[in-house]
């Protein structure tokens, strides 16, 4: 019959890298302006905003840690933008998190082996895993307000302080 159909990732590795890069982050050089606030506004750049969470498209079945077909396709993508030059030196935070079906206990540990696999499949593909740190949720952390909705069984990831 043939391989098995991958899907398209819902993101490239450019991306990400655009998403996460250092120099988004740090805006532009310091400077002062004298004049009015508009003529100011023109002179001096926006901030950026500090970056935030990457929502990874790592969505679970019910019930499962197992990652799938669409899972890995994008996992495939993240850890191309983890070995940009441009990413090589950042630390990243993977969380996971479920829908609201269960007891805490339960989702908390499903949420941490969520996060747990994907950091196995990053490193499986050359991402150090001293740059990963997996972290479970449970059901703490909806990503839409039904809380039964498949769509909070995810896995994100945000830069990682050092």
């Amino acid at each position: 019959m043939g391989a098995p159909v991958r899907a398209d990732p819902a993101y490239k590795a450019s991306d990400i890298v655009a998403h996460f890069s250092p120099t988004k982050a740090l805006g532009g050089s310091r400077s002062l302006c004298i004049g009015t606030e508009t003529e100011c506004a023109k002179a001096i750049p926006e901030q950026s905003k500090p970056v935030d969470g990457f929502d990874l498209k790592v969505n679970f079945d019910y019930n499962s840690d197992r990652l799938t077909s669409a899972a890995r396709s994008n996992l495939d993508e993240f850890a191309r933008a983890l070995k940009d030059p441009n990413l090589s030196a950042s630390h990243f935070l993977v969380e996971g998190h479920t829908d609201g079906m269960g007891s805490d206990a339960f989702n908390l540990d499903l949420s941490m082996r969520r996060a747990a696999a994907v950091v196995k499949y990053l490193t499986v593909h050359g991402v150090g895993d001293d740059r990963l740190e997996a972290k479970g949720y449970g059901k703490q952390k909806p990503l839409v307000s039904d809380l039964m909705s498949s769509e909070n069984r995810r896995v994100e990831t945000r830069l990682r302080n050092q």
